[in-house]
């Protein structure tokens, strides 16, 4: 009995203590947001919570850069990119799951296989590709847009959770409806999409804090400071007010705000979401 304790307790305080070291750079964040001018950020030992609180940090870089339209740039990139993931990543999904052909196995590890390799491998190629094809800002803000969603509509991680999720639910249902008269297209969108929503918001929000955080791309696609995102943007603020870091941290909580909100909404999916796409593989 107290050995069961003692391994409760050490793990219990080695959980608590992993905790604390994962939330202390974001506490540090807010720490540094909320310090006004006469507090000094980089004290020795550091202090994490202000003698005098306050938010003029987040109404001064609210008001020094666009921060609404890079918000809205932001939205509308995120918002497409994670819909054009569900619906392409559920498409190629469906034939790895329940279409019988030959080859299948080969085509879906050669899909899977493209988790390996990073991005900054690939980004040439495609920067070049996007920039014959002419979706760069400078062609257009439509063009802009193009630029920063079309690379990113469909991945390997996305095809790999809705290919499990599909596999997941019986067969008989999808044979009931083909002898009802549905069409393929119809069983993959009326049964199979509907029974997979757990999955589907899994991978929205896997999307979505993706999308939302890419600084590289965008960074080097745009040139237009009018579609610049908030990763971007926030960027802007070191060179802008000479690394005022106070700033540079209310900034940087403000981009944050939507993907919280995102996921606290989404959150009641995410956990049957998982289970779901780990049942069958």
């Amino acid at each position: 009995m107290i050995k069961k304790l003692f391994k409760s307790i050490f793990t219990h305080s080695f959980l608590i203590f992993m905790s604390i070291i994962s939330l202390f750079p974001f506490l540090w964040l807010i720490s540094t947001a909320l310090k006004g001018n006469n507090e000094n950020i980089f004290q020795y030992p550091p202090v994490i919570i202000p003698k005098y609180a306050t938010f003029e940090n987040f109404t001064g870089v609210w008001k020094k850069i666009p921060f609404l339209l890079y918000f809205l740039n932001s939205f509308i990139v995120a918002a497409f990119t994670v819909i054009l993931n569900l619906i392409f990543s559920s498409l190629a999904a469906y034939p790895l799951a329940r279409m019988n052909f030959k080859g299948k196995n080969i085509i879906f590890m050669l899909v899977l296989s493209t988790i390996m390799i990073p991005f900054q491998a690939i980004m040439l190629p495609i920067y070049l590709i996007v920039l014959k094809l002419h979706l760069v800002d400078s062609y257009g803000i439509i063009n802009g847009y193009l630029g920063l969603i079309l690379p990113f509509a469909v991945n390997a991680f996305g095809i790999f959770l809705m290919r499990q999720a599909f596999l997941s639910i019986p067969k008989e249902m999808e044979e009931a409806a083909f002898i009802d008269g549905c069409s393929i297209f119809n069983i993959w969108l009326k049964i199979l999409i509907p029974m997979s929503s757990p999955t589907l918001a899994v991978l929205a929000i896997f999307t979505f804090i993706g999308s939302w955080g890419e600084f590289l791309w965008p960074s080097i696609v745009l040139t237009n400071k009018t579609l610049y995102t908030l990763p971007v943007g926030v960027n802007e603020l070191q060179g802008i007010f000479s690394a005022n870091w106070r700033y540079i941290a209310s900034g940087s909580i403000i981009s944050i705000i939507p993907i919280i909100i995102f996921f606290v909404i989404m959150q009641k999916y995410f956990v049957s979401g998982q289970n779901e796409g780990a049942v069958k593989g």
